[in-house]
């Protein structure tokens, strides 16, 4: 069933939600109209019915064969967005007497965790580039086994960093991967909870990916609320209650084609080839700069502005009329952001490097 006609396709820069496989595309809309030839939509069958039940199994699956992960981590898809999972991690790992928690500050999505987490216990600030505008990711400080756990933000979607390497910790390690899960290679068994909201490089908006080991669990002495609690939801094989039954198929197939396609290792070096062409063009053309230091930069989101303002009405007529869209920068910081997830082609970064060029 061909549902897709061909079409000028635009280059999507978008933050997120954004550019998914074309096959995905392809494949999540035939199934909108028959699934697996069933007769009926992906959108009208149950959650417990035997079509769907081996779609979570292997949405499940699929990420602990990405990431090496054995049978002591489970993986769940939930509601809610990465924010909801700003609160329940400490909901989850917070001890509920004498609470205390550890958090490296480094963007906005950092402090909003941050924010939650106070809601629980007291959360002490290792690191911030705050005052920065965070520009750079801190990287001088140390966390002993006096916090619950340590919680960190891998990349900053609106100012274009990226933590390259991750600290030794005394305590659990957390870490919110939503905008550049499965695009470089990890030791993913470094940390204890890996949360990631779906709609960046992992499928449509309305799912989020946790991967928890499960031995950390149930020792906050807390009574934590049914839906908050990540045990019941291990237990219930992530069908506590009906999941987002599109976005986790969705996943599903853009995971599967990331496995087809030289898995993470591929996807880090289309990447890295990416960046360094963006990166490069800015840093030889006068007229751009990034708004973060160069051993920061992230491969995911390369946020960057314009020097010479009176260009600006050129430059983007420029570029929208090249076919680009979604690359006005965050409107908490201005500027442009290319986002370069794993399935923008480097032809799209290619016609943006061109359209800066051109500009004189």
């Amino acid at each position: 069933m061909k549902i897709l006609k061909a079409m000028s396709k635009k280059h999507n820069f978008s933050a997120g939600p954004c550019i998914l496989p074309q096959e995905v595309f392809q494949k999540s809309a035939e199934a909108i109209l028959d699934f697996n030839g069933i007769g009926l939509s992906i959108l009208e069958i149950s959650h417990r019915s035997k079509d769907f039940i081996p779609v979570m199994e292997e949405a499940r699956a699929i990420v602990k064969r990405l990431m090496n992960l054995g049978d002591d981590y489970e993986v769940i898809y939930l509601g809610g967005g990465a924010s909801l999972q700003f609160l329940m991690t400490p909901m989850n790992l917070m001890k509920a007497e004498n609470g205390k928690a550890a958090y490296l500050d480094t963007g906005t999505w950092a402090a909003g965790a941050i924010k939650e987490a106070k809601k629980l216990g007291t959360v002490d600030v290792v690191g911030s580039s705050k005052a920065d505008n965070y520009s750079f990711i801190p990287k001088d400080y140390k966390v002993g086994s006096e916090y619950d756990y340590f919680h960190c933000t891998s990349n900053n979607t609106i100012y274009g960093t990226q933590m390259k390497e991750f600290p030794e910790v005394d305590t659990l390690m957390v870490c919110d991967m939503s905008s550049d899960i499965f695009s470089r290679q990890l030791d993913f068994s470094k940390f204890d909870l890996i949360y990631a909201g779906a709609q960046k490089n992992m499928g449509p908006a309305g799912v989020t990916m946790v991967v928890v080991k499960k031995d950390i669990l149930g020792k906050t002495g807390r009574d934590i609320p049914s839906y908050l609690d990540y045990s019941l939801h291990i237990a219930k094989e992530s069908m506590f209650n009906t999941p987002p039954v599109f976005p986790v198929y969705a996943s599903l197939l853009t995971l599967q084609h990331l496995e087809k396609n030289g898995g993470i290792a591929g996807a880090e070096t289309r990447n890295e080839a990416k960046a360094k062409l963006l990166y490069d063009e800015i840093d030889s053309n006068p007229l751009f700069e990034t708004f973060c230091t160069k051993e920061d930069r992230s491969l995911m989101n390369v946020s960057f502005k314009l020097l010479d303002e009176s260009k600006k009405e050129e430059f983007d007529a420029a570029w929208k009329a090249s076919g680009i869209n979604g690359l006005n920068g965050h409107r908490s910081l201005g500027g442009y952001r290319a986002s370069l997830y794993n399935a923008l082609p480097i032809e799209s970064v290619q016609v943006l490097v061109d359209v800066m060029k051109n500009l004189k």
